[in-house]
């Protein structure tokens, strides 16, 4: 299975113009998911999804280096499938939602490395801190929809320490999937 990082899925989310022939997507949150798993005290793992965010990206098939992804997600839309827990994880301890309410990436560079897959990098903001991440994107598809419109798919993931985005509680690593699907402007 091709994977997409996280950031390339935030770069097909949201977009920039760029090159004259590149199309701009909004992305179609019903079709889109952006999924997390985390340790669990090192006995297993909690995973869980964002319910709400949203993106624009740029990608044009004959220059794809020139794509662009710009994402909001909603750090309050947490969904772990258990209230107590999503409580826990929005407080300070983790991402401090009430004061960071939105996590958000910002492409800076596309580097393809096969027809259908390639490494994004750009900045992922979360807990009121900015690092650098580097995703691996895969394009899962695109063409014409049944509607009359055009879409383009993607997927990719991404991780990071919980220690790097000045977690209060660090359990270790945080790996991020995404599966993006954009609808053409």
């Amino acid at each position: 299975m091709k994977k997409l990082p996280l950031a390339y899925a935030l770069v097909a989310a949201l977009t920039t113009s760029i090159a004259a022939n590149a199309a701009d997507y909004n992305i179609d949150q019903t079709h889109t998911t952006i999924e997390f798993k985390a340790s669990h005290l090192g006995f297993s793992y909690v995973i869980g999804r964002f319910d709400d965010f949203e993106g624009t990206f740029s990608y044009d098939p004959a220059k794809p280096e020139a794509s662009k992804v710009m994402a909001t997600i909603d750090t309050t839309s947490i969904n772990s499938n258990h209230t107590a827990r999503d409580k826990h994880l929005k407080s300070d301890d983790f991402l401090n939602a009430a004061k960071f309410p939105e996590a958000t990436f910002v492409s800076t560079s596309f580097k393809v490395t096969d027809e259908d897959n390639a490494v994004m990098m750009g900045n992922f903001t979360l807990n009121g801190v900015t690092k650098p991440v580097s995703i691996d994107v895969a394009k899962i598809g695109e063409g014409k929809d049944p509607w009359g419109g055009y879409r383009a798919g993607f997927e990719g993931s991404f991780e990071f320490g919980m220690d790097e985005f000045d977690f209060k509680s660090n359990y270790g690593k945080v790996m991020i999937d995404i599966t993006v699907e954009g609808i053409k402007k």
